[in-house]
C-alpha cells in the first residue's frame, strides 16, 4: 500500500506541474525505493582472484536471506564479459538493488544505465564504478587510510629492526581496479618523504604505480617480477628490507619469492586479513595486514538495503571525494584497522574467518 501511495503523490505532484506549465525533466532517472520486502537483491561480484573474498557468498546469501529479501549473488569468474550478462540477467529478474564488485569498474557503463531505467538502486563495493552517472552509492573501507596505514606500518616494522637506511621495493595492485590507486598514492604520501630524505632506498628505480602495478592481482606477477628485481638488483648481496604490498595474496608471493632467492625475511605489507596471513602474522613471516572485517561491511550493506526497501535514504559520510568521472559519487566509509602481531589476538570478532585464525595462534 506503501508504494502505491507514492506512486499515486507522485503521479499527482508531476500533472500539476504539466498544467502549470513548469515540468521540467530530471537530470538522472532516480532509483526506485519502498520496494516489497522479499525483493530480489542482486550481488555481481569480480573474478575470485582472492580467498579473501570467498566467505562473502555466505555472508551476503545468509544475511539477504534472514532480512527477508531474495538474494542472487553470482561470481564473475569469466571476466568482464561474464559480468556484464550477469547484470543483464538481474536487470531482467526484477532486482531492486545490485550490489556491485567490478572486475573492472569503467567496462560496465551500458549495463548500468539499463538498470537506473529499471528504476534499480546501484551499489559500488569497495570498487568504484568509474565513468558513469548511473550508480547511486560507493560503499567501501576508507583506502585512501588503507594505504596511509600499510605506509605507516612499513616504517613502523622496519624501524623496529635497525637504522636507516632502508632498501624497499614497491607493489601495487591491478591498474583496472579504481582501489589501486588510492592505496598505493596514499601510501607514498607517507614514503615519498622518507626517500626524499635518503631514509628509505628503491634500488630498482621502480617508484611510479604504473611500474609496480600488478596486473589481475595475481601472485604469479608478483613473483615473476620479483624474480628480476632480485637477479638484478640484489645479486650482490643488497639487502632487501621491506616491502609495500597493496594485500595480502602479493605479500605472501613476495615474501616467497625472496626466502626461495635465501635472502632474509623482509618487513612486508598488506590486507584484508587473510586466513593464512594470519598465520604469518604470528610466525613473523608478514609484518602488517589490515582489517577490512567482511562481516562488519557486509552487514552495513544489508542496512543499507533495508532501508531502501522502508524507503529511508542510505547513509553518506563522503559527497566530495569520490570522482568517478561522470559524477561525484556519493560514500559511505568504513575505518580499517592495522593489525601486527601486537594487536593480533585482541582486533578480530571471533566468528570472522580472520578471527577464528586468530583464535588458533593467540
Amino acid at each position: 500500500m506503501k508504494t502505491i501511495e507514492q506512486a499515486t503523490i507522485a503521479l499527482a505532484l508531476v500533472s500539476a506541474l504539466v498544467l502549470s506549465g513548469c515540468a521540467s525533466a530530471p537530470e538522472e532517472p532516480t532509483a526506485t525505493v519502498g520496494f516489497e520486502a522479499d525483493a530480489l537483491i542482486g550481488i555481481s561480484w569480480h573474478q575470485r582472484d582472492s580467498r579473501s573474498w570467498y566467505p562473502e557468498d555466505g555472508y551476503f546469501k545468509d544475511g539477504l536471506t534472514a532480512a527477508g529479501f531474495q538474494p542472487h549473488m553470482v561470481w564473475a569468474d569469466g571476466g568482464v564479459p561474464d559480468q556484464q550478462n550477469q547484470i543483464d540477467s538481474m536487470i531482467e529478474n526484477g532486482a531492486k538493488v545490485i550490489v556491485v564488485s567490478a572486475i573492472d569498474g569503467s567496462q560496465l557503463g551500458d549495463q548500468l544505465a539499463k538498470a537506473k531505467e529499471a528504476g534499480i538502486f546501484i551499489i559500488a563495493f569497495e570498487r568504484l564504478l568509474m565513468n558513469t552517472a548511473d550508480v547511486d552509492l560507493y560503499i567501501a573501507f576508507d583506502n585512501c587510510e588503507v594505504g596511509r596505514l600499510q605506509g605507516t606500518t612499513l616504517l613502523e616494522g622496519l624501524t623496529r629492526r635497525s637504522a636507516p637506511p632502508w632498501n624497499i621495493e614497491l607493489i601495487a595492485g591491478s591498474p583496472d581496479d579504481a582501489n589501486s590507486q588510492p592505496f598505493f598514492d596514499c601510501a607514498m604520501e607517507i614514503l615519498q618523504p622518507r626517500i626524499d630524505s635518503g631514509d628509505l632506498v628503491v634500488p630498482s628505480g621502480q617508484l611510479s604505480r604504473e611500474q609496480v602495478a600488478t596486473v589481475g592481482w595475481h601472485p604469479k606477477n608478483v613473483q615473476a617480477r620479483f624474480d628480476v628485481l632480485l637477479s638484478e638488483f640484489y645479486a650482490d648481496g643488497t639487502q632487501l628490507d621491506g616491502i609495500l604490498s597493496p594485500n595480502d595474496t602479493l605479500a605472501r608471493a613476495a615474501v616467497t619469492t625472496v626466502l626461495d632467492s635465501g635472502l632474509p625475511n623482509p618487513v612486508v605489507t598488506g590486507q584484508d586479513s587473510e586466513f593464512e596471513s594470519i598465520y604469518w602474522i604470528a610466525e613473523g613471516k608478514q609484518y602488517s595486514t589490515i582489517s577490512n572485517d567482511i562481516g562488519v561491511i557486509i552487514s552495513e550493506v544489508i542496512k543499507i538495503i533495508q532501508m531502501l526497501q522502508h524507503g529511508e535514504d542510505p547513509p553518506v559520510n563522503d559527497a566530495k571525494t569520490f570522482d568517478n568521472g561522470a559524477k561525484i559519487v556519493p560514500a559511505y566509509l568504513l575505518a580499517p584497522v592495522p593489525v601486527t602481531k601486537d594487536n593480533l589476538c585482541s582486533v578480530y570478532s571471533p566468528d570472522t574467518v580472520a578471527g577464528r585464525a586468530a583464535m588458533e595462534v593467540c
